[in-house]
């Protein structure tokens, strides 16, 4: 059972990166790739020598392009699984291990998320429903107030029970574990989105064949800055994925969405329903 992972990182603090490389090569991940779209190549040195690292210093693809270059290499190696890892995410319990044990037991899941908290460790709303434009506009711009409360509470899935393994058709990019074989029928990360959106959309893709789960077993640490909400150049990143996303899957006549946030909505309150 290969198992390889990646990280992208630009220009990212030392003290995020060691911590995460520490618990990549603390697991049973055999080989790292670690992508760095930084102007310079200052992390090579650092990282030289370790035979479980494969460092690429890269031409800024973005995020889902370098990661890509990981994918490439590691289903041409002959991993099973990969996991997408984003340079502020670390752990401490046996999460890759979990994560695998998993997938193995569960042959039509594609995508499995772990359980991902704040620093504090409260957790982080990160099950969604494939949003409509409404859901991203008014949790961009519009950041209080009643529309707000209302439409994340449906589209984080608050009501569900983030204690229970679910099938989401929307997880987050920050900590991606997936199956290889999978990836091969629905193709890597659409690199048109430079940053931003190109998990949903590989989320999405996935889930067209296979299942996309949130397993709560193991849970993982995620600092979740929000870069966009405080830097103007990653918020046009931003505005121009989610309008590449609705352009590319439909801005309000989107049948798989709705079809899809249904039976997921369905499906979760039934088992609910079932356990009063």
């Amino acid at each position: 059972m290969l198992i390889t992972a990646s990280i992208v990182t630009y220009h990212t603090k030392q003290e995020d990166l060691d911590r995460i490389i520490d618990c990549a090569l603390r697991s049973p991940i055999a080989k790292l790739y670690i992508i760095d779209n930084s102007s310079h190549d200052a992390l090579r040195e650092k990282v030289a020598g370790n035979p479980k690292i494969h460092y690429i210093h890269s031409q800024n693809k973005g995020y889902g392009g370098g990661h890509n270059i990981a994918l490439r290499l590691a289903t041409e190696a002959g991993a099973k699984y990969h996991a997408v890892l984003n340079p502020d995410v670390h752990w401490v319990e046996n999460v890759i291990e979990t994560l695998a044990e998993f997938m193995e037991q569960h042959q039509d899941c594609g995508l499995v998320m772990p359980r991902v908290c704040y620093p504090d460790g409260s957790i982080q709303r990160l099950c969604k429903l494939l949003p409509s434009p409404m859901n991203l506009l008014v949790r961009r711009f519009i950041p209080f107030g009643s529309l707000r409360r209302r439409l994340d509470y449906r589209y984080e899935m608050q009501w569900a029970d983030y204690d229970r393994t679910m099938e989401v058709p929307s997880l987050s990019g920050c900590f991606m574990f997936m199956r290889c074989s999978v990836l091969e029928r629905t193709g890597f990360f659409d690199e048109r989105f430079f940053m931003y959106a190109e998990d949903l959309d590989l989320c999405r893709r996935i889930g067209q064949i296979a299942q996309t789960v949130y397993c709560p077993e193991v849970s993982v640490c995620h600092k979740y800055e929000k870069g966009s909400y405080k830097n103007k150049r990653l918020l046009k990143y931003h505005i121009r994925s989610v309008i590449q996303y609705f352009n590319k899957w439909g801005w309000f006549f989107d049948t798989e969405r709705r079809r899809r946030n249904i039976a997921c909505t369905n499906k979760i309150r039934n088992t609910i329903q079932n356990r009063l």
